[in-house]
């Protein structure tokens, strides 16, 4: 999967447009607020796990960190991240561009509780150096999302 993919699919929302891509990496949260000139909190990163054998993406705020009590007891497992070989195998994409978008069917998608703060958020546009500006509603749309979880430790200010 490519920015080129995202963008195909963000056609069906008339969204494709809107992409932002830099001449510099975006692969980071640090990286991705730089390029954007925004807080790193607003970058929606998209953290890839394996839910025993179910592919799971959880979109987060940028400040964001797993809570393992809470992983655990949203999704009956142990929290554990994919190996870059499951995240091409499941998703097509590869670590630093990986989005809610365009995902193939079989991969369950949330979104974390820890963006509901923010009217806008950069989500990650399936390269190391691509985001969108989305709103909250938009998200939920353009992801196809199973549902909001609460997975995330509090941020630390």
């Amino acid at each position: 999967m490519s920015v080129e993919h995202v963008r195909e699919y963000l056609t069906q929302f008339g969204a494709q447009d809107r992409i932002l891509e830099f001449d510099v990496s975006s692969a980071t949260v640090e990286l991705a607020a730089q390029a954007l000139h925004c807080e790193p909190c607003r970058i929606a990163k998209t953290l890839s796990f394996m839910a025993g054998e179910q592919p799971v993406l959880i979109v987060a705020a940028g400040d964001c960190r797993i809570d393992n009590r809470r992983y655990k007891d949203c999704f009956g497992t142990k929290a554990k991240m994919m190996t870059a070989g499951e995240l091409e195998r499941f998703t097509g994409l590869q670590f630093g561009g990986v989005c809610p978008f365009g995902i193939p069917e079989g991969v369950d998608i949330y979104l974390d509780e820890s963006l509901k703060r923010f009217d806008t958020v950069y989500p990650a546009c399936g390269s190391s150096n691509s985001a969108i500006e989305v709103t909250l509603p938009e998200l939920e749309r353009f992801s196809g999302f199973k549902g909001w979880v609460n997975v995330g430790k509090e941020a630390q200010n």
